[in-house]
């Protein structure tokens, strides 16, 4: 295994043991994603399609989306990483919500399936890309994609010169790894996806609300959060070339090329 992978693999195991030790809410980051406008949107567009579908959960870390997506009604999810301590949370979030029967969890390289072709109606994944080799994962997302699949994914958007040194400091600190420090995903990554997915939506989130994560926990937090959303709205509509700088971005690829 690569050593880039190994790293990947001990920094998200210390992560799922600090879960399992102090039993956090939310996700490792300490938030809940609803809170933010890229995860509302992101659930509204999953509770609209997911139905009753075989959705894959790429990357899924402790569990925190996949519990979501068994609540929207999929038929089965099946979430995939390589951090078996993870995988471990991911269960014991999963059978203490009584949903096990609709949910697997399988420790499984993300750049190398070991799915059979056109297997997913959806891909799902929650961050995940920065911490992979996407010229390895493209071919096998599109792969394991059916052709009237979707892939839908959340990811921090690496043009913004003030939280790519937020993401520095933290790779300082240890709260994140050389990797995932060094290829948040950009535009590059986008065009590249274009290789692989005929048709591709985007939506920018973030531009300056993301001041308001620190404080998240308090009210007081809130209300600034949802202030500076509706200021991000404006600005994004007025100065669209801003988008570039947005903090999050949601894309919705389908159509994969065969």
């Amino acid at each position: 295994m690569e050593e880039r992978k190994k790293l990947e693999i001990e920094y998200y195991d210390k992560q799922a043991e600090e879960w399992l030790r102090e039993k956090r809410i939310g996700d490792f980051e300490g938030f809940r994603p609803l809170n933010l406008s890229s995860y509302r949107f992101l659930y509204h567009w999953l509770e609209n399609h997911c139905q009753d579908k075989i959705v894959l959960d790429y990357g899924c870390g402790n569990g925190i989306h996949s519990t979501s997506l068994v609540k929207m009604g999929v038929k089965k999810v099946t979430g995939i990483d390589l951090s078996e301590k993870s995988l471990e949370v991911a269960r014991e979030r999963m059978k203490k919500e009584g949903l096990e029967e609709k949910a697997e969890f399988i420790k499984m390289d993300c750049e190398k399936m070991e799915f059979s072709e056109n297997f997913f109606d959806i891909i799902f994944d929650g961050g995940t890309f920065s911490s992979i080799d996407l010229s390895r994962a493209y071919p096998e997302l599109k792969r394991v994609l059916k052709p009237s699949g979707f892939l839908l994914g959340i990811e921090t958007f690496g043009h913004n010169p003030f939280t790519n040194l937020k993401r520095k400091i933290n790779k300082m600190l240890g709260k994140r790894t050389s990797w995932a420090a060094e290829h948040i995903f950009q535009t590059a990554d986008l065009d590249k996806a274009r290789n692989y997915f005929n048709k591709i939506e985007v939506r920018y989130f973030h531009l300056i609300s993301w001041l308001a994560f620190p404080f998240l926990k308090s009210s007081i937090g809130k209300f600034f959060l949802i202030f500076l959303e509706k200021i991000d709205k404006l600005l994004l509509h007025i100065l669209p070339f801003l988008k570039k700088y947005c903090f999050k971005i949601v894309f919705i690829m389908s159509q994969p090329q065969k």
